[in-house]
C-alpha cells in the first residue's frame, strides 16, 4: 500500500507580495515531479495566492520514452517512468489558491486577452512548505468549475488508473474525491472562491515572469 510520507514542518513566516517561491509536485515515494515558480500576491503563512503567467519556464516532466503522458494508453500512463524536461506554463496564465492544510488548490484561468476563463479544482495531497517552496502530491482527479457556476469531474478514469497502479491507496483517493465534492458544494453555492474574487485580476504593469532556479533548469532536455 501505498504511504503518505509526513510533511516537513511548515514555515509560519509569510511571504510578501512579489516574493517567488516554487509549487513543487512530489510523487508519494518522496520523488520530485514537476515544479513551477511563481508569483506572491498574498500569503498569510496557511494560505498562499499566487500568479503565473503564460510563458514561465518551468520543470515539466515526460514518459521515458518520450511522449507525454496523456499519448500514451491509459493503461501505460502510470506504469511508465518519467523524466524531468525543461518546458514553459503555456496556453493560459494562472492564478492559483492553495490552502497548507485543503486537499485541494484552487485556479483561476484567463484567456489571452487576460479575461477569466474558468476555475481549475486540483485535487492534491498537501506536503507541507519551505522556505521558498510549497509541496503538493497531484491527485489526478479534477473538477473544472465554469463562469455560470456549472461543473464537472475531469480525469476519472485516470484517477481509477492511478490507484490501480498502485500511486494512492483506495483510501487516498477517496478522501481526494471528498474534497471535490465539498468544493462543488462550494461553487453550487457561489461560495468564496467560487463568488467572483480574482477573477478581474490584472497583473502589475512590467512584472517579470518568475524563474525556474538553474539547478533545476541544468541538463534538462527542452521540449
Amino acid at each position: 500500500m501505498t504511504r503518505t510520507q509526513p510533511p516537513p514542518e511548515s514555515v509560519t513566516m509569510p511571504w510578501q507580495p512579489g516574493d517567488e517561491v516554487l509549487y513543487r509536485f512530489r510523487r508519494l515515494d518522496g520523488s520530485l515531479g514537476s515544479v513551477t515558480p511563481a508569483r506572491v500576491l498574498s500569503d498569510d503563512g496557511a494560505q498562499l495566492i499566487c500568479w503565473i503567467p503564460d510563458g514561465t519556464r518551468v520543470r515539466a516532466t515526460r514518459l521515458a520514452d518520450g511522449r507525454h503522458q496523456r499519448e500514451a494508453p491509459l493503461s501505460e500512463r502510470f506504469r511508465i517512468p518519467r523524466i524531468p524536461v525543461l518546458s514553459s506554463w503555456h496556453g493560459h496564465s494562472n492564478l492559483r489558491l492553495v490552502d497548507e492544510h485543503a486537499w485541494s488548490s484552487v485556479w483561476w484561468f484567463f484567456n489571452a486577452d487576460g479575461t477569466f476563463r474558468h476555475w481549475y479544482v486540483n485535487l492534491e495531497l498537501p506536503m507541507g512548505r519551505g522556505a521558498d517552496y510549497v509541496d503538493r502530491v497531484d491527485g489526478v482527479l479534477d473538477v473544472v468549475v465554469e463562469p455560470d457556476l456549472t461543473w464537472c469531474w475531469k480525469d476519472e478514469d485516470e484517477a481509477e488508473e492511478a490507484v490501480a497502479a498502485g500511486l494512492f491507496s483506495v483510501a487516498q483517493m477517496g478522501r481526494l474525491r471528498a474534497e471535490g465534492e465539498r468544493m462543488i458544494a462550494l461553487a453550487e453555492q457561489g461560495a468564496f472562491p467560487f463568488d467572483g474574487s480574482w477573477c478581474d485580476f490584472t497583473p502589475g504593469a512590467g512584472w517579470p515572469a518568475p524563474v525556474l532556479p538553474a539547478d533545476l533548469a541544468e541538463g534538462l532536455p527542452a521540449v
